[in-house]
Order: structure tokens, then sequence, then C-alpha cells
């Protein structure tokens, strides 16, 4: 899982840290926390050997099945930090067919170009955006405990709600429509000889 905010009492932190707390046993809930640590991304330094920050950033989320995102919006936008992550896995391609949702907290304005920024960038580098797991779920600051974690009964459903459509989607119960699985016979018809 991914934050969108460096911000140590961020919301958006709150709910993922809460999704670690809530995940279902099927689940491995991890935050990454090197998003900070990130160089600027820079064309020319994304050769090997890449800085081990990235070079970490890029391991995580090829050992990941799915990334959840979790992110404020800024000036109309991703925030830098995010977007700079972003570009860190266009040419290495570590996101290409990756299962991803995204989960807004915003309480004001909806973050809606971030999100929609967000989902421009995962479809460009050709992630699996899975659509039931994508939700603006607004949490007011005063839902997070001393300890950073949501408390509300009905946010916390809610983002196991989110989880669950993840899981879902990555034990194969839940196709996305219009998909066929290869594995499956070709669809040929109705049969001549009746259903």
């Amino acid at each position: 899982m991914i934050c969108g905010s460096l911000r140590a009492g961020s919301t958006n932190a709150a709910l993922l840290r809460t999704a670690q707390a809530v995940a279902p046993d099927s689940l491995v809930a991890d935050v990454y926390g090197g998003m900070g640590g990130l160089p600027q991304f820079n064309p020319d330094d994304d050769r090997e050997p890449v800085p081990p920050a990235v070079a970490d950033l890029r391991a995580r989320i090829s050992a990941a099945d799915a990334v959840v995102f979790c992110t404020p919006e800024y000036a109309g936008g991703l925030p830098g930090s995010l977007k700079n992550l972003l570009d860190w896995t266009v040419g290495s391609g570590e996101l290409y067919r990756k299962h991803a949702a995204w989960i807004n907290v915003s309480t004001t304005t909806g973050a809606v170009h971030a999100h929609a920024s967000l989902r421009t960038v995962l479809g460009y580098v050709g992630a699996d955006l899975i659509e039931q797991a994508c939700t603006h779920r607004p949490v007011p600051r005063h839902a997070i405990g001393p300890d950073g974690m949501i408390r509300d009964p009905e946010i916390r459903a809610d983002v196991l709600d989110v989880l669950n459509a993840l899981a879902r989607r990555l034990d194969g119960t839940d196709k996305p429509t219009g998909v066929r699985d290869p594995l499956d016979p070709p669809d040929s018809g109705p049969s001549p000889n009746g259903p």
C-alpha cells in the first residue's frame, strides 16, 4: 500500500494503517514507507544500477500481488512526491498488469483531480485497476485515535469491504466484467442441439 502524503498526521496514512489492522487473513497488507527517500526522477538515472531507494521500491512493487493507493490532492493534482514515485515505475514496468486500487479519504474537495490523474497514470503504465476496490470514503480528523488508527466502525467496515473486493479479484472469484479467462473453453455460441 502506498500513501501519497508525507505528512506525519495524514488521514491517508491513518487509513492505510487501519487497512493493515483489518485486512483479511488472505491478504498481507504492507505499507511502503520509502517515498520521502526517493531521488527526483531523472531519465538519465533510470538505468542499472538504479539508486538503492528506487531498487527497493521496484522490488516491493514487483513482489506484491496488488497495490492500493491512498493519496490527498495538492494544487489540483497528485502530490509531487507520489508522482515522482510513479515516474520511477514507468520505464521499468512493475505496475504493468499489476492489480491496483485506491481509497480516497478527502472530506472537502473529494480529491477528484488527484484520483483522475492517478487513474491516467495507472492506465498509462498498464495497471489493472480494480474498480470494485476503488472508493471515496471521507475520513474526518476526529475519526483518528491517538494511536493513529481510525476507530469509527463504519469506516473500518468500508475499508474491509475494499480489501475483500481486492481479495476476491486476487483469488479469482471476481473476474472483471467482459474478461474471459484464457483457460476457459471458447464460447462457440448456442449449441445446435439446444441448451
